[in-house]
């Protein structure tokens, strides 16, 4: 037993840290083609170091079940997103090569299809690896957004920070944690975001249809967390005057 822990452990050391090597491979590419400067640098290392530690940490939890097809997929993406993460910082520093950014968010949006697609077939879909591609699909929003908003202004990041205010607010909110039931609508405005976000930061449309079409996903998006919220809080209510009736009648007894 303890050498098939040993072995888990190892095996979980090597998938993370293939991760993390290939992370700084693509930093170290983009900086001798593009020549990153040390915002683009510092946030890309930091968004692997932070990647890496908290994705060993999630694995280790779940061990001994493998990391799977399905996550090295996703960690793919990650890997990508990382590169568009350090772009984006360094954007702010000099002009982004919009070709190599739009080219790495369009792989990394691809792949998100990809990843369930395997989990599916191979039947390793966990969820830990539902987790981890949640938090890639909405740490690439908000970097998106970020982007964006540098030219549109500072109110299209709120269509990357909405996911980690109900997250903040579920802290809070108990009733906001119960799990929502699966939605089609719901996973069609989540891929709006990044679709809508790719095409207006290629800077192929002018600043209105632009503008108008952000405006467009930001409504959507705000609908949909607004008809999750509310079936949560009908939810959340309706158990809790289930309970109350339960508590009522064992009093009585």
């Amino acid at each position: 037993m303890a050498l098939n822990h040993m072995y888990g452990t190892n095996l979980i050391r090597h998938e993370t840290s293939v991760g993390a090597g290939a992370q700084v491979l693509v930093l170290v590419l983009l900086g001798g083609a593009l020549g990153l400067g040390p915002a683009g640098w510092l946030t890309g290392l930091a968004f692997t170091a932070v990647t890496w530690a908290v994705l060993t940490r999630a694995v280790h939890r779940t061990w001994p079940r493998p990391f799977g097809p399905a996550n090295r997929v996703t960690l793919a993406r990650a890997t990508l997103v990382g590169g568009v993460t350090a772009l984006v910082a360094d954007s702010f520093e000099s002009p982004p090569p919009v070709t190599v950014l739009v080219a790495l968010t369009a792989v990394a949006l691809v792949l998100d299809a990809v990843d369930g697609h395997v989990a599916r077939r191979t039947g390793t879909s966990s969820p830990l690896g539902a987790r981890f591609d949640m938090e890639v699909d909405a740490f690439l929003i908000l970097v998106l957004s970020v982007y964006v908003g540098a030219s549109l202004g500072a109110w299209v990041v709120l269509i990357g920070a909405m996911r980690y205010a109900f997250v903040a607010a579920a802290r809070v909110l108990p009733w906001l944690r119960s799990p929502l039931p699966p939605s089609t609508a719901r996973k069609t405005v989540a891929a709006l975001q990044g679709v809508v976000l790719l095409v207006t930061g290629a800077g192929v449309l002018g600043r209105g249809p632009a503008t108008g079409l952000v405006v467009l996903a930001l409504a959507a998006l705000v609908w949909s967390f607004g008809r999750d919220v509310r079936w949560l809080w009908r939810t959340g209510r309706a158990a809790r005057c289930a309970r109350r009736v339960g508590d009522g009648r064992a009093a009585a007894q």
